[in-house]
């Protein structure tokens, strides 16, 4: 199971936290992401990607496997049931997803746009479990997100869109 997963700059600020085991406070939050930061950090890139962490708060055997992209860090905070090289797979799927969302995406894409960049993780990773490593899936789903939030706009634009036909769009008929 995925524990967190934090993507943080070269400087330690972090540009996106998700923890899916319950880390106590926002101090100890802010503990977490220091520690784990301190511990990838200091590796050389020429080394492996993943290490054993120590992360008191979420129990021994932990594992952190990162990339290390330009200035920021993508870093998996998992158990030792997960697979090292397909949590790696993981992150070279999210990471090509953001890039395709934001045409060469770069750590302003990260803050600017963090609703964007939290929806294209919860299409991959939901409650810690692996839902998709498809690109292409990843990819469709975001273009109908996209889709239906300019449809949104739209209507509330004063384009009149009655209920029944957004009953027909979304493939309910008359069901509901």
């Amino acid at each position: 199971m995925i524990k967190g997963i934090i993507i943080v700059n070269n400087h330690g600020k972090p540009r996106l936290v998700k923890f899916y085991q319950s880390v106590a406070s926002e101090e100890t939050q802010q503990s977490v992401i220091r520690r784990i930061f301190q511990q990838v950090a200091q590796r050389p890139d020429s080394f492996c990607n993943y290490l054993e962490g120590i992360i008191p708060e979420w129990g021994e055997n932990i594992k952190l496997i990162y990339r290390h992209y330009a200035t920021l860090y993508f870093v998996f905070a998992v158990d030792a049931q997960e697979s090292d090289l397909g949590i790696l797979d993981l992150i070279q799927v999210f990471v090509e997803a953001l890039d395709k969302c934001f045409e060469n995406v770069c750590e302003l894409d990260l803050i600017f746009h963090s609703d964007r960049v939290h929806y294209v993780l919860d299409e991959i990773v939901m409650g810690g479990m692996v839902l998709e490593t498809n690109i292409s899936s990843i990819l469709q789903a975001i273009q109908d997100q996209g889709k239906m939030h300019s449809d949104s706009l739209r209507v509330g634009q004063g384009q009149a869109d009655s209920a029944d036909s957004t009953r027909q769009r979304l493939g309910a008929g008359n069901n509901w």
